[in-house]
């Protein structure tokens, strides 16, 4: 019987959860959520840890599993690139094994979401192939094949970074890529929370979010309503891009987007029939993520089992 903690590590908050074996099967207790440190990468390391200690509540911990907004070397635990916190080029395995004492597993955020919701309530394997789109400050993916993980080298599902909108009409005036991330045609920019926040404050005015967009049109607000609709067309685009892609069983929809519910799942999926090529249009089932907000920490705690137990049935 193994005891991990998983930690959803996002540019917002960063959420851990502590994950229990036993007779009665496997259960994630309650999060501990605290907005994220990103003053400075010791700061964010120093919340880390304490975030650990405060989540595993006295109990012995076997392992645990991080899933980061980064592009991730699995096999070092070293975070390659990461736009939304200061990581960039830290050996965050070695560097919290040493803290914590345990191994530590880290991989992309949306990667072991999407690890999660290829599992059901009782955390039992149940899909084989699935596409997860995470949106919420940025946009993620993750992708699982034939039951396991796609990382690709490291940086798979990065649908985010798809670019949408680029003016190509005339080749004379091709835009120049710029180093700065989300580009600006990409599905991040007009899909991510960021692009809520922006139609929120056109149609709402300064100060006003994404939530409250969304709460207006929930009321009947029709220039909310149509904003929110536009916001669910990019994310249709997103998921036809991953339905021709993958032709998966499920595209599943998660992070703080979720939240809107049918405002958003109902006109996405309308959208991206319109995308998807005639002979995989209707294979795959399109949802919200099962596990709500919760399925980062719960593929981060999913993560950390599989590896620590893996490795333990390798040395034995």
């Amino acid at each position: 019987m193994s005891t991990v903690i998983g930690i959803d590590l996002g540019g917002t908050k960063v959420a851990a959860g502590l994950l229990t074996e036993d007779d009665r099967g496997t259960n994630v207790a309650d999060s501990v959520v605290h907005p994220t440190e990103l003053s400075s990468t010791e700061a964010l390391l120093d919340q880390l840890t304490a975030i650990v200690g405060e989540a595993a509540a006295g109990a012995r911990l076997d392992a645990v599993g991080i899933g980061v907004p980064s592009v991730v070397d699995f096999a070092t635990g070293t975070v390659v690139s990461s736009v939304n916190i200061p990581l960039a080029n830290v050996p965050l395995r070695a560097v919290l094994g040493e803290r914590l004492g345990v191994p530590v597993f880290i991989d992309n955020d949306a990667t072991v979401a999407a690890l999660a919701e290829a599992h059901d309530e009782s955390l039992k394997p149940a899909a084989h192939n699935l596409v997860m789109l995470t949106i919420g400050t940025g946009v993620g993916g993750g992708i699982v094949l034939n039951g396991r993980i796609f990382r690709g080298t490291g940086g798979a599902g990065e649908f985010g970074h798809t670019l949408i909108a680029m003016p190509l009409d005339d080749a004379a005036d091709l835009p120049v890529a710029s180093e700065t991330f989300p580009q600006i045609g990409s599905i991040e920019h007009w899909a991510s929370g960021h692009a809520l926040d922006r139609l929120a404050v056109r149609v709402l005015g300064e100060g006003s979010h994404g939530v409250d967009l969304v709460s207006a049109a929930r009321v009947g607000d029709a220039p909310a309503a149509a904003a929110v609709r536009r916001w669910a067309h990019a994310i249709g685009i997103g998921i036809a891009n991953a339905i021709n892609t993958f032709d998966p069983d499920e595209v599943v929809i998660g992070g703080g987007a979720a939240a809107a519910g049918d405002l958003l799942l109902g006109p996405a999926v309308e959208f991206a029939e319109g995308y998807v090529i005639t002979g995989l249009r209707g294979h795959a089932t399109v949802r919200l993520a099962r596990f709500g907000n919760r399925a980062g920490v719960i593929g981060a705690c999913l993560l950390g089992l599989h590896e620590f137990e893996g490795a333990a049935a390798t040395d034995a």
